[in-house]
């Protein structure tokens, strides 16, 4: 079968990845001149089970209200004239009640277990590497009031099937070197030992490159898509700015745009897009520098390690599809690295970058059949496509085959009950 994946950022090159695999012909159309140049770029570079707690809680609808009028916190809203947002927040408000909460977190987790031991499969099959490290994450609290509060989401989470440790200060600083300068500062944390990292570009690039060799898989950069060509109950082709684009099936993984496209034809698809930040920084001194990933809970900021960089994310600001940033957006990311980790870099040396999360209101992402016989879709990852991209991919190379899917498949087929 011809297919025709719509998106090369690491959820779209996956998704290509294992239905060639698979034996069918497959051709990528992205606008970008590369893959990974969009949402994929750049990220936290957790791949983490960890993080698998959904978005919408009782909590976060308190924080959420807050940022409606406080614009130092970690969830920013910026408030405008778009009816598509106020949908979203209150299909979003209709899923902070405990119960949604843990649904939506045991599908998450699901997935993400799944798709950790797809990505490792995947590298040791093809011999790619993006400078992951295999030493777990570290999710820590600077106060005993927070920490005693926010294991609650972990346990949860250990109850489900993640191994965790809850440490203090002393055996957090055993685990991570990097943090022993400033262990005072910190109350304790949760350690997730099958957490890895890894840059998600890099990851990407070199699938594509695989792809594309070992493969077949044809890839359109440069290539912007138009439009839908539908004809009753099919997609006959996608139209692009290089023409008509025919295939048998069609699999929408845009990311962010997501949404858009669908919503132009009928499909109840609410992605939205959330920006996030972040600063890539090369380590002066590499011995005080983290050694492996970390959540600093209290301030809302992941990082990792990759290579001899420090890779810092944080933020999710609401302001449509707005990508500016300005240095001033950077200052919590770059004072909170310099903080956990003083003397490992120079902050005059960061790469600075904001991108656009294609986020979901129950922060679950929807794959499978949507509404047209040939049309599938892979997408509204959130912050954790990266983390999902691979174990998604290969439950849609399930749903296209027609075989029964490696995990349970509840709440993860599009337009079934959540």
């Amino acid at each position: 079968m011809k297919i025709l994946v719509l998106g090369a950022g690491v959820v779209g090159t996956a998704a290509a990845y294992y239905l060639a695999k698979d034996g069918h012909e497959v051709t990528v159309i992205e606008r970008h001149e590369a893959a990974a140049r969009g949402t994929s770029q750049s990220n936290a570079g957790l791949v983490s089970p960890g993080d698998a707690t959904a978005w919408a809680s009782p909590a976060a609808l308190k924080t959420f209200l807050r940022a409606l009028w406080n614009h130092d916190l970690g969830i920013k809203v910026r408030l405008r004239l778009d009816p598509y947002f106020y949908a979203w927040s209150l299909r979003f408000l209709r899923e902070c009640t405990v119960k949604r909460l843990r649904a939506n977190t045991d599908i998450k987790l699901r997935l993400a277990l799944h798709s950790r031991q797809c990505i490792n499969q995947l590298s040791e099959e093809t011999g790619i590497h993006y400078d992951e490290r295999k030493k777990g994450i570290l999710y820590f609290f600077r106060s005993q009031k927070s920490l005693d509060t926010g294991t609650d989401n972990y346990r949860y989470l250990a109850e489900h099937g993640l191994p965790i440790e809850i440490v203090g200060r002393e055996r957090l600083a055993e685990l991570e070197p990097g943090l022993a300068g400033v262990k005072e500062k910190i109350a304790g944390g949760i350690y997730s030992p099958i957490d890895q990292t890894g840059d998600s570009k890099q990851f990407t690039d070199r699938l594509a490159a695989y792809a594309a060799e070992k493969l077949g898989v044809k890839f359109l950069f440069g290539t912007t898509i138009q439009g839908l060509d539908i004809e009753g109950d099919r997609v006959r082709a996608v139209i692009t700015s290089a023409g008509p684009v025919t295939g048998d099936a069609v699999v929408i993984s845009l990311g962010p745009e997501s949404g858009l496209l669908g919503r132009r034809y009928g499909i109840d698809l609410p992605v939205y897009p959330v920006k996030g930040y972040t600063a890539t920084i090369p380590l002066e001194d590499e011995s005080k520098g983290p050694t492996m990933g970390g959540a600093d809970e209290d301030r809302l900021i992941g990082y990792s390690r990759l290579g001899n960089r420090l890779r810092m994310s944080s933020t999710a600001e609401f302001t449509g599809f707005d990508r500016s940033f300005k240095p001033g957006d950077f200052r919590t990311i770059l004072e909170t690295g310099k903080d956990l980790f003083p003397g490992a870099f120079d902050e005059k040396k960061a790469v600075l970058w904001a991108g656009l999360r294609p986020m979901m209101p129950n922060s679950v992402p929807v794959i499978g059949q949507a509404k047209y016989r040939n049309l599938y879709l892979d997408t509204g990852h959130g912050h954790v496509g990266w983390t999902m991209a691979c174990g998604s991919g290969q439950f849609l190379s399930d749903v296209v085959a027609g075989r029964k899917p490696q995990i349970d498949p509840k709440g993860l087929l599009y337009g079934t009950a959540r």
